[in-house]
């Protein structure tokens, strides 16, 4: 019995590993899309402050293209919406895999202390 709870164990505790890999790869991604989001809110900024006579040039591969400053206003707010839609999502993730790792933890608790008498039983009948 005791083999068989170790490797219950065993197993559970794999799949929390891959819990903790998956939350760390996803808080990762998050904390990127921060980082653009900053990035992007500055220019934004920057395109606010600038008047319809001021030229805009966006960079293209090696190449600094002309634009129009109004395309280039809706270009970052567009972008500014699909970054936001984007955290969201990864908020609303990692809340889902914050419980599942919680609940991973508690299997994981009771698997121990299942082991924990099965050894303790074992010793005794020694």
């Amino acid at each position: 019995m005791a083999e068989a709870l170790q490797k219950k164990l065993q197993s559970e505790l794999e799949k929390y590993k891959q819990m903790q890999k998956d939350v760390s790869k996803s808080m990762s991604a998050r904390q990127k899309l921060e980082a653009q989001l900053t990035e992007n809110n500055i220019v934004k900024e920057e395109l606010d402050l600038m008047e319809s006579a001021n030229t805009v040039y966006k960079l293209i591969g090696p190449v600094l293209v002309k634009q129009d400053l109004d395309e280039a206003k809706a270009t970052v707010a567009k972008r500014l919406e699909y970054i936001n839609g984007e955290i969201q999502r990864y908020e609303t993730l990692l809340k889902e895999m914050e419980k599942k790792s919680e609940q991973h933890r508690e299997v994981l608790s009771s698997l121990q202390q299942e082991y924990q008498k099965a050894q303790g039983r074992a010793v005794g009948k020694v």
